[in-house]
């Protein structure tokens, strides 16, 4: 075979070494930092020197500014001599450097630039190499793909930078490059796998996870790999091990993925050859370098589906040419580079128009990213619900086509799975509102092609030291602007016969953005009084409160809320008793006390004055100054009895939407006692489960604020309530950590409230998403508390529930006979309790357990009494459940016909249901018994079936399905 390991080293002949002119210069970083110049090594004796050298070869050909050079050379005690020492390190490398050393390394305004050719550095030649290595396999050829990966791993003489003192920025640094050649290391073992060379990669990857003991993807690689080498209690005991060193070092048990690979492993459900899963990497969701992978179904279908998250951009927008442009200078400048993201900090007081400016740019410019835009308010002012980077997380995967089921628990995962998916595409990205760069880290991209945006009001000093973030700090408007942006809402002939009027207006709001339009909004409204006395007016009028650190902005509030109607004027203040993000106008009536219509004047009053957006139809949100100025006028305007009643209203308003809505969703669910709903409330049921689900959508995130508000002000009951209703849409959407934040909530609500169902329920569902989110001891404690609770009121279904979740929860765990005992005790009380639903789903769980540790005959005895009761009351979901449990059952027995007939009955009515997931579960089932009785091409029509629906939901078990339809064409 050619040696191509070289190829990729570029010489750079524009730069003459001494009478050559195309000397092969190297200079590595993947191991102790050495250069050299056509195989010669160069040696650079200062430590100083080999320091500043690494920080430009970590960010090549880009100004490195002279502050991260510094904390690079120094850490964060510099000597006052610091930046005259740089000079002299400088001065010396260039020499160390030979006659091109002069070229390399320039001074440039800010700090210093090192010119390189691609392939220069080993870092590139391996991240090409990793590059092709993944299109390969991605395109179907492991054994290609194991040669370039191994080829990329070759490169590495050890931790990178070795041989230097590490400070803190290096460090950061340096574990980035670390975390790529693990990624690597995986991707090798999956090719490997694919290519059918399990026994080949046991002992590195072994290596692997002794060193790195919490990823779970080279444990699963390991765990598959033992596996296939027939070390079936080798591979479990790897997962025996994986599982010990969650639970030592995070306190987390395995996630789900490495759960089912176990269970897969218990049960031999593996099909030959097929990698473990792809926990957190780049396998899980695409290549993470490298060009666009076109043989792939999946990434096809993430490149349809193209974000494009921009809100609009404001249609007033006025001036702000400069800063435009000089956004513009930086994407300009920074695309030149292969692999820089380039990451612009917008900074400014608020309401200076931060969000204005940026949308405006994104908006200009988004035709460049042809991958897309992604957006998301931080809402990092926001006292009660500032954005988590874990949450910030899955609304990205979730964007870029990542399913519930693939998202990895752990925020660190999840920043490298969005890190791996945003490696290959041209995407914008505008993260609005931060709090500190340290909200923002986590988002950014690690390279690519990609763009970055930030609004804060922080200047983020963090991240333009660290990251090389461009600042951009907004002042208010120039006072021409100003004028402009009022001609823009008043028109010329207006502006220009009063100019001492307009002068004095743009005083008093400080050309402020937000102040103007304000301003501007209350002016347009009455075109006929001159300017004059609008400007005498709110000269005149004092704050209510104290200035902002920022401005005098409430000054112009108070003017503004002053000259609202006293309807208007009530519903400004009571809505400051509102949580956010965003209300509708029959929440807004609720909090008044008055009908829908009552409130459409004022809200189009409080509208057409800019203290209230339209930012959705039917949907009003305000501006975060806004709500807290609204917020200090009910505390100290509104009496405490007016302002509880209010609270109820807004409460009782949502509890009687969302418990009907939860009804529709979850109509099998025991229902519990809502409180009564107060005489004059207007919240009416909706009109089906659409439109239940469309309003759980689109009121989520409201009502986990509700729900905590209602705990904070005294409500609790309101709040384990409304917890309950809103678990009817988190669980059947995987949002767990919703669900284990209101379910928190609730518990504690109804333990104050001393009502012991609600402490009942609540620790129960607490339980549920505990243990869907792995935290296996956290669910084992809430269930143990819920069932005293259940035992105490004597709630026999509570009680029985409650047994049949640690009957889920033993058999996650590998407890199969723990499994069967609480799954009798569960059955047993169901039937004491008539609940017919719960004994018919009990005894297929029951059955279900009993096949897959070998117990066929008592698994078809347990699973046909499910069904015989289950067609009793027309379970129909129910009955699918238990047809697949009977069809598996009868497949290992070897009653392949009986099998098939169980799984086509049970897909129909998963079908009929809409339960899709399940659905594709059983045609994978039925493809493989196809294929045991030698029927290839019913097999391939069930799997091509089930790899369909796998690909709409966005679901990786596609991926097993692809590899098994492969191996059927391979025949």
């Amino acid at each position: 075979m050619l040696d191509t390991s070289d190829a990729h080293r570029s010489t750079f002949p524009g730069f003459r070494d001494g009478l050559c002119s195309s000397i092969i210069v190297n200079l590595d970083l993947l191991g102790p930092l050495r250069v050299s110049r056509d195989g010669v090594e160069v040696p650079l004796p200062s430590v100083k020197q080999r320091l500043l050298l690494a920080g430009l070869l970590l960010r090549p050909n880009e100004v490195v500014g002279t502050d991260e050079l510094l904390a690079v050379l120094w850490s964060d005690e510099p000597p006052a001599s610091a930046t005259a020492n740089l000079r002299t390190y400088v001065h010396g490398l260039r020499r160390a450097l030979g006659p091109s050393g002069r070229e390399r390394i320039t001074a440039t305004a800010g700090g210093y630039l090192i010119r390189l050719s691609p392939g220069e550095r080993d870092l590139d030649r391996f991240d090409a190499a990793v590059a092709r290595g993944r299109a390969s396999l991605a395109a179907g050829e492991p054994e290609q793909a194991a040669m370039h990966l191994a080829d990329a791993l070759d490169m590495w003489r050890g931790a990178p930078l070795s041989d230097l003192p590490h400070s803190p920025l290096l460090a950061r640094r340096i574990r980035r490059l670390v975390e790529r050649r693990l990624l690597a290391e995986e991707d090798h073992a999956a090719a490997r796998l694919a290519a059918g060379a399990a026994a080949g990669v046991i002992e590195r990857l072994r290596a692997l996870v002794e060193q790195h003991p919490l990823r779970q993807r080279a444990w699963a690689h390991l765990m598959t790999a033992l596996y296939h080498t027939g070390d079936v209690s080798g591979a479990l005991d790897a997962f025996q091990q994986a599982r010990g060193a969650l639970a030592e070092q995070t306190g987390l048990d395995p996630g789900p993925e490495l759960v089912r690979l176990r269970d897969g492993i218990l049960h031999h459900r593996l099909a030959p050859g097929v990698p473990g899963p792809a926990i957190g990497g780049p396998a899980a969701g695409g290549p993470a370098t490298g060009g666009p992978v076109t043989g792939n179904p999946a990434a096809r279908q993430r490149d349809d589906r193209r974000p494009a998250q921009l809100p609009l951009a404001l249609p007033r927008f006025i001036g702000r040419e400069p800063e435009l442009s000089r956004l513009d200078h930086w994407l300009d400048d920074g695309t030149a580079g292969p692999t820089t993201v380039v990451i612009s900090a917008v900074s400014g007081m608020a309401g200076v128009g931060k969000t204005a400016l940026a949308l405006r740019w994104a908006h200009r410019v988004a035709d460049r990213f042809p991958d897309g835009q992604l957006y998301l308010n931080l809402r990092g002012y926001d006292d009660v619900d500032a954005v988590s980077a874990a949450e910030a997380l899955r609304s990205f995967l979730e964007t870029l086509g990542v399913s519930d089921a693939r998202i990895p628990t752990t925020t660190d995962a999840r920043i490298g799975l969005y890190r791996s998916l945003l490696a290959t595409r041209r995407m914008l990205i505008l993260l609005d509102n931060a709090r500190d760069s340290d909200q923002v880290r986590p988002l950014l991209p690690g390279t690519g092609f990609c763009a970055v945006v930030i609004t804060s009001r922080d200047q983020l000093n963090g991240l333009i030291r660290v990251e090389g973030a461009k600042p951009l700090t907004l002042n208010v408007l120039t006072e021409q602007e100003s004028r402009n942006l009022l001609g823009n809402w008043l028109g010329a002939e207006r502006i220009d016969g009063e100019p001492d009027a307009v002068t004095g207006i743009i005083d008093a709001a400080g050309r402020l953005p937000l102040a103007l339009s304000i301003v501007a909004a209350r002016m347009a409204a009455k075109p006929t009084l001159p300017l004059t006395a609008f400007a005498t007016e709110l000269r005149r009028h004092e704050a209510l409160l104290d200035a902002l650190d920022d401005g005098d902005v409430r000054r112009v509030f108070s003017w503004s809320y002053r000259a609202l109607s006293e309807q208007a004027a009530e519903l400004f203040r009571l809505l400051g008793l509102h949580p956010g993000p965003d209300l509708t106008a029959g929440v807004a009536a609720a909090l008044s006390g008055q009908t829908p219509a009552a409130v459409t004047a004022p809200l189009r009053e409080l509208t057409r004055l800019h203290l209230l957006t339209e930012h959705q139809p039917g949907r009003y949100v305000l501006h975060d100054l806004l709500r807290t100025y609204a917020a200090e006028l009910a505390a100290s305007g509104t009496r405490d009895d007016h302002r509880r009643a209010a609270y109820q209203r807004l409460y009782d308003h949502y509890l009687h939407q969302a418990y009907p809505a939860a009804r529709l969703l979850q109509p099998q669910w025991a229902p519990i006692p809502p409180m009564p709903q107060l005489p004059d409330s207007l919240a009416t049921p909706l009109a089906g489960r659409q439109a239940a689900l469309d309003w759980f959508a689109a009121e989520r995130r409201v009502l986990v604020r509700i729900v905590r508000q209602a705990a904070d002000t005294g409500f609790g009951t309101y709040a384990w309530q409304l917890a309950w209703a809103l678990t009817a849409f988190l669980a059947p959407h995987g949002l767990w950590q919703d669900q284990l934040t209101v379910q928190q909530i609730a518990v504690a609500s109804a333990e104050t409230a001393g009502d012991l169902g609600g402490q009942a329920m609540a620790n129960r569902m607490l339980a549920r998403a505990a243990l869907r989110l792995n935290r296996h001891d956290v669910a084992e404690r809430r269930l143990e508390c819920a069932l005293k609770l259940y035992e105490r009121i004597g709630d026999l279904t509570g009680q029985a529930q409650t047994l049949h979740s640690r009957t889920e929860l033993a058999y996650e765990v590998g407890k199969p006979q723990d499994a069967l005992v609480y799954g009798r005790q569960a059955l047993r009380l169901h039937r004491l309790a008539n609940s017919a639903a719960g004994e018919g789903r009990t005894l297929n769980a029951i059955g279900y357990i009993y096949a897959t540790t070998g117990e066929y005959e008592l698994a078809i005895a347990s699973c046909t009494e499910a069904l015989a009761l289950q067609e009793k009351i027309d379970d129909r979901n129910g009955q699918a459940a238990t047809l697949d449990s009977l069809g598996f059952a009868h497949e290992r027995l070897g009653a392949h016909e009986h099998a098939v007939d169980l799984y086509e009955r049970s897909i129909r009515l998963f079908r009929d249901s809409a339960d899709r997931y399940h659905e594709a579960e059983t045609l994978v089932r039925l493809g493989d018994v196809r294929a045991t009785m030698g029927d290839l091409a019913a097999a391939g029509k069930a799997w091509r079936r089930a790899t369909e629906i796998y690909d709409s939901l966005g679901d990786p078990a596609a991926d097993d399905t692809r590899s098994r339809l492969a191996r059927l064409d391979g025949k």
